[in-house]
C-alpha cells in the first residue's frame, strides 16, 4: 500500500483578502526520491508576509505562486531517505519545500544546520530568511552609527525584532511600532527597545508623525520599513538630513490597495535615501550574516518569540491571521 502524505495548493487567486477558499487541503502519495534527490519529512512550516504577493497573477521579483501546486514557503525537516551523496538519512535541513508533509529536493536551497546549541524552529526565523532580512537591512542600507536613532515598524515580528536588536547591539538608539499594548511592552521590556509606538492608537499620518517626534525629539536618523501607509508617513516627517530608509516590506498593502506616500517633500529636503530590496538577491551575505545570527542567538544576546499553529491543516487560517497581526513573533507551524 503506497503511503500517502498532505500537502496544501493554492485554489484560486484572492481579490481582496485572503480566506480558507483560496486554499485547497490534499492527500497524495509520499514521493519516492530519485537519484540525487533527498526526501525530506518537514518539521516546522514558515509562513511569511512575502508569501501574499506571490499569490496574485502580477509583475514581480518572483513568479506568481502557480494554481493547483504546492503553496511556496520556507521549511526545516529531517532527511528521512537521500540518494544524494551531499546529505545523508537523520540530517536537519532548511529549504524552500512548501506547505506539505514531505518534499523533494535535488540539494538545490537545502542547507544543513546544527541544532545542538539552537532549536531547530529558529532557523526559520532569526537565523534563517527573517534574520537575514534584517541583518542586510541595517548593515547594508541604514548603516547606522553609535548614537543614531533607529526606528522599525511590526516591531514585534520575525524580521523587526531582530532590526531592533542589532540597532542596540550596534550602539543606537531603538525605536519601535507595534500593534497593541501587548505587542509593545514585549518590544521595550522583552527585547530591549528604547520606546514603542501603538499604531493602534494613531491611524492617520499626522498622529503617527507627533507620536514618533514624542518618542524621538532629536529625529530619526534610519528606518527600516515593513508596513509603509501611515507608519512610513510619520517617518518620513521626522526623519534627520541624510537618513536612509530601508524599504523591506508594505504590509499595508498587501490586499491590493494603493499606497500613497505623504511628506515627499521631507525626501528632498532632508536628502534622504530610500531603497527597497529583496533579501535573496543577495545571497553573497547570507554565511557571514548567519554566523553573526546563530552566535546571537546561542549567546542570548538576540532574542525571539514563535506563535506555533498545530498541524498542516491550520496553515491556512494561520496566514489570515499572520496578514492581520494576529501573531507574536515568528508565524509557524507544527507538522512533526
Amino acid at each position: 500500500m503506497t503511503a500517502t502524505c498532505q500537502r496544501v495548493v493554492l485554489a484560486s487567486r484572492p481579490t481582496g483578502p485572503v480566506t480558507p477558499d483560496n486554499f485547497r487541503l490534499e492527500t497524495v502519495p509520499v514521493p519516492e526520491p530519485a537519484d540525487g534527490q533527498v526526501l525530506v519529512r518537514v518539521h516546522y512550516l514558515s509562513l511569511d508576509p512575502y508569501m501574499r504577493s506571490r499569490m496574485m497573477d502580477m509583475r514581480s521579483y518572483a513568479e506568481p505562486q502557480k494554481l493547483g501546486e504546492t503553496m511556496i514557503g520556507g521549511t526545516v525537516g529531517i532527511v528521512e531517505q537521500s540518494r544524494n551523496p551531499r546529505f545523508a538519512a537523520g540530517d536537519t535541513v532548511v529549504g524552500p519545500l512548501g506547505w506539505t508533509e514531505y518534499g523533494l529536493s535535488d540539494g538545490r536551497g537545502l542547507m544543513k544546520v546544527d541544532t545542538r546549541a539552537i532549536p531547530m524552529s529558529a532557523y526559520l526565523g532569526s537565523v534563517g530568511m527573517p534574520g537575514v532580512t534584517a541583518w542586510y537591512g541595517i548593515n547594508r542600507i541604514c548603516e547606522p552609527k553609535p548614537g543614531e536613532t533607529v526606528l522599525v515598524s511590526a516591531a514585534s515580528g520575525a524580521v523587526g525584532s531582530v532590526v531592533g536588536q542589532l540597532a542596540k547591539l550596534a550602539g543606537c538608539r531603538a525605536l519601535g511600532i507595534a500593534g497593541g499594548r501587548e505587542k509593545c511592552e514585549y518590544v521595550t521590556a522583552g527585547l530591549g527597545f528604547d520606546a514603542c509606538i501603538d499604531h493602534r492608537q494613531h491611524t492617520d499620518p499626522r498622529s503617527m508623525a507627533r507620536a514618533i517626534r514624542a518618542a524621538a525629539p532629536n529625529g530619526v536618523d534610519c528606518v527600516f520599513e515593513n508596513v509603509g501607509g501611515v507608519c512610513l508617513d510619520g517617518a518620513i516627517a521626522n526623519m534627520n538630513p541624510f537618513g536612509r530608509i530601508a524599504l523591506c516590506g508594505l504590509i499595508a498593502g498587501y490586499n491590493g490597495e494603493d499606497i500613497p506616500i505623504h511628506n515627499v517633500r521631507n525626501l528632498l529636503v532632508m536628502r534622504l535615501r530610500m531603497q527597497g530590496f529583496i533579501v535573496s538577491e543577495h545571497l553573497d551575505v547570507w554565511p557571514q550574516a548567519l554566523q553573526e545570527l546563530a552566535a546571537g542567538v546561542a549567546s542570548g544576546r538576540i532574542k525571539y518569540r514563535e506563535t506555533v499553529a498545530e498541524g498542516l491543516a491550520a496553515a491556512p487560517e494561520a496566514f489570515i491571521g499572520m496578514l492581520a497581526g494576529k501573531n507574536f513573533g515568528k508565524q509557524l507551524v507544527k507538522l512533526v
